[in-house]
């Protein structure tokens, strides 16, 4: 995901606030705490651009040390405001640019244009509502988050991004798929979680994504999915999906998330034979069948499914050796055969390191 979690390479700040320096590198993150809803998103509504700030901070100055061969800036929780206040155009060796978690709104073109060796590009919870052309001249961009900000559409200055291979819009307002023609042979991964989407769409170029992200939209249809033949991953968990279809033409799927929909049967997996990983707990689903076909799946997870009976369980999971782990809890089965619910699922299926949480 956007948010990887990884620690940053660069030095962390000193006590005072001022950034330690390494060779072409600076990492400057604000000591004040940070407070974050429970869920850890946004809310509906935009962010409100008039939260009290707690210090002045002269954007012209945070960078004015360093020297014009840097490669990595990381700029986070620094209350900033403006791109254009850094005296970016100078760093003509920039590779990385990392601006999260700051109070930006608007992105200047001119800040951007010198900047052509820029490979990453991470502004992630500020307040941008429109990228405009800022970005058009950056051929070599590899990744670009714009995740948890104000985006209503996809940009449509994508095309100019000759280069890119994962793009983060997560957590957005946007409610089309559109855009992302100019990047149909690049683009690897495309994350698309938390916005207002209804339909799929606006996805037939991207013939070598291999990686697809909708969780948390309002889709009610898998859909206009067949020409992407080498997609990996698919993931439209908590969406308003009742029928598990569309997904014929996708033959080298390993890892497929359906959790939190409408689901009540399994089926339309015909093709899928590289799946490893079927989720497609929380739905609505009564009968464990139709996958007794995945001789490669590693993992399935069922729970908190309608799943009356263990009578198939054999039937459709036994013969497949590579299967380790299985999430059947919260299944009327698991209340039904009480006590001995562990100890038919175990020996019905050898095989299985894991079954449930414990």
């Amino acid at each position: 995901m956007s948010d990887s979690g990884k620690p940053s390479e660069a030095v962390e700040a000193t006590g005072d606030g001022k950034p330690q320096q390494s060779v072409g590198k600076i990492t400057r993150v604000s000591l004040v705490p940070q407070i974050v809803n429970a869920d850890g998103e946004s809310s509906d509504d935009e962010k409100d651009d008039n939260v009290e700030e707690e210090a002045e901070v002269d954007d012209s100055e945070i960078l004015q040390d360093l020297p014009d061969d840097t490669e990595e800036i990381e700029l986070i929780h620094s209350k900033l405001s403006s791109v254009g206040k850094l005296g970016l155009p100078r760093f003509t060796k920039l590779k990385k640019l990392c601006l999260r978690q700051n109070h930006i709104s608007v992105l200047d073109h001119e800040a951007f244009i010198p900047l052509k060796e820029l490979e990453e590009l991470d502004f992630y919870d500020n307040r941008i509502k429109n990228v405009g052309e800022a970005l058009d001249t950056l051929t070599n961009l590899v990744v670009l988050d714009l995740s948890f900000n104000n985006l209503k559409h996809v940009p449509q200055s994508l095309s100019n991004l000759s280069s890119l291979r994962t793009i983060y819009f997560v957590q957005n307002r946007i409610s089309h798929i559109t855009g992302l023609e100019g990047v149909g042979q690049t683009l690897k991964s495309l994350e698309l979680g938390g916005n207002k989407i209804r339909h799929i769409e606006g996805l037939d170029a991207l013939v070598n994504l291999e990686e697809l992200w909708l969780g948390k939209n309002k889709i009610a249809k898998l859909e206009n999915l067949s020409t992407l033949k080498k997609l990996k991953i698919l993931s439209i968990q908590s969406n308003r999906i009742v029928k598990l279809e569309g997904i014929e033409e996708l033959e080298n799927l390993e890892e497929l998330y359906l959790s939190h929909n409408g689901i009540k049967k399994i089926e339309g997996l015909d093709k899928n034979l590289k799946l490893r990983t079927l989720d497609i707990g929380n739905n609505f689903i009564t009968e464990l069948e139709n996958i007794s076909h995945l001789s490669q799946l590693e993992e399935l997870w069922m729970s908190n499914n309608q799943i009356a009976t263990l009578q198939t369980l054999e039937g459709q999971l036994k013969n497949i050796p590579s299967l380790e782990t299985v999430y059947l809890e919260g299944n009327p089965c698991q209340v039904k055969e009480g006590a001995h619910y562990r100890r038919k699922v175990i020996l019905a299926l050898p095989q299985i390191k894991q079954l449930d949480a414990t």
